[in-house]
């Protein structure tokens, strides 16, 4: 199918934006759990679930032979950053503030990332780089806090708070994860890594004698599959059509198309809920977009 030139030439582009889709399924399913399955709860089955998916296409590709002892504890950093914070913070904005502004906070992380390496890593901020952060900002502003004046006392703060919070572990998760990808670790036995770490943790949570850390005997399997149906979507298909198109196109292309999650996401809860987004949230996840194409090019 994709021997053709023509096909050959937008495999990359097709992959990044089917990946971004796929992260949008993601969010979609764990906003359809809110009220249905604790957060703990959540973040243990999909831990579990991302664990064995990335493990079993590690063992796949024979990534495990990639890592070295070193390079374990930089994952660990990045699992804790990365994974068990982020992960969680992302569920918990999902279940506050919905998919939308939390796909839409989520393009935070790029120039977190950017800011980062700046202040820690020497990595030089270009004006094109800064002109991007100053877009993803301005789009976030636009779509979150341009809301009509009956609905401001029903502005997600909570979500919005939990949405920055993730946005920083995930660029903290990305930049303690640098020097281990650079040393040559495989992507899908690094996501292995950092998972197996933190589903040893989310477990772990299991022994304190604490009744809000207990794991609930009443979820179902509706919500079961709602969980692992995420998990499947945002890292199992989601990341392996990233590492795919990342295998055979522009990085900075990639990332960019990759990231257009939260306009993706729009039509999807268009549909689920039936009402439709505001203009302001429409030009918002545009600008959101560009400047992480700013960004990443």
């Amino acid at each position: 199918m994709f021997k053709h030139p023509a096909y050959r030439m937008y495999i990359a582009e097709i992959l990044a934006l089917c990946a971004a889709v796929c992260i949008a399924m993601s969010g979609m399913f764990v906003s359809e759990l809110q009220g249905r399955m604790p957060l703990l709860d959540l973040a243990r089955v999909q831990m579990i679930a991302a664990f064995l998916m990335t493990a079993a296409a590690s063992l796949a590709v024979g990534g495990w032979r990639s890592v070295e002892p070193w390079q374990l504890g930089f994952l660990a950093v990045s699992s804790f950053f990365g994974i068990i914070i982020a992960s969680t913070t992302y569920f918990a904005a999902i279940y506050s503030a919905g998919p939308r502004t939390t796909a839409l906070l989520f393009s935070l992380a790029s120039p977190f990332a950017v800011v980062l390496g700046y202040l820690f890593l020497g990595e030089t901020l270009t004006g094109r780089q800064g002109l991007g952060i100053t877009c993803v900002l301005a789009g976030i502003m636009l779509a979150i806090g341009r809301r009509p004046s009956k609905m401001a006392a029903r502005t997600p703060w909570l979500g919005i708070g939990l949405g920055i919070v993730t946005a920083i572990g995930q660029a903290l998760g990305s930049l303690a994860a640098r020097p281990a990808m650079a040393g040559g670790v495989e992507p899908f036995t690094a996501m292995a890594v950092r998972s197996g770490i933190a589903t040893l943790f989310f477990v772990a949570l299991l022994l304190v004698p604490h009744p809000a850390l207990k794991a609930t005997s009443q979820i179902t399997r509706r919500s079961l599959g709602f969980a692992v149906g995420s998990a499947f979507f945002g890292v199992g298909l989601g990341m392996s059509l990233l590492m795919a198109a990342l295998a055979h196109g522009n990085v900075g292309i990639v990332s960019t198309l990759s990231s257009m999650t939260p306009v993706v996401i729009l039509p999807m809860v268009w549909a689920r809920t039936g009402i439709v987004p505001p203009p302001a949230a429409w030009i918002g996840a545009a600008l959101a977009v560009v400047g992480t194409g700013l960004i990443s090019l």
